[in-house]
């Protein structure tokens, strides 16, 4: 039982350290000479914040409240399941730990999707010193992904997971 327990533990540390790089660093559509994120439009020279000029910003308000929204609900859910651990009776499910690692999930999936739908627009409009259209998905994005997947996955075995002897 330790040893699924510490792999859970672990899991949980790589769904959040996925989220916390895939919110933060600035990879999500690159190129040559350029790269860009949730927050930033960075070139061989400098970087410009995202703000109202750039093209379907609402969408990028978007796509940044739900990657922290998730990151904030993987937190709560591994703080959730630590207290759960120690308060829950023998053969009681963790719910509430389930409950908000989904939540994150979801936050998630809707952040990727929406980046997957509106990339097109959100890389080109002319605002830009040279054409990022040619540009590929980062890293970041792929993390972001693998984020969900990692999620989804845990949430739904701290739904079957029972707290045992």
């Amino acid at each position: 039982m330790l040893i699924l327990l510490a792999f859970i533990i672990i899991f949980h540390i790589i769904s959040a350290a996925f989220l916390f790089i895939a919110t933060i660093d600035s990879a999500w559509w690159v190129g040559d000479g350029f790269k860009t994120d949730l927050w930033q439009f960075c070139n061989y020279t400098n970087c410009t914040s995202i703000d109202e000029q750039f093209p379907d910003y609402q969408a990028i308000q978007a796509m940044q409240a739900t990657m922290i929204l998730a990151t904030i609900f993987c937190c709560l859910a591994f703080f959730t399941f630590i207290l759960q651990l120690f308060r829950l009776k023998q053969g009681e499910r963790f719910i509430h730990t389930s409950v908000l690692q989904l939540i994150s999930c979801l936050c998630v999936l809707i952040a990727v999707c929406i980046y997957t739908d509106r990339h097109e627009v959100l890389h080109t409009g002319g605002i830009y010193d040279f054409d990022i259209s040619s540009g590929q998905f980062g890293y970041c994005f792929i993390l972001a992904w693998l984020a969900f997947a990692c999620t989804l996955i845990s949430g739904l075995m701290y739904l079957v997971l029972r707290k045992r002897k």
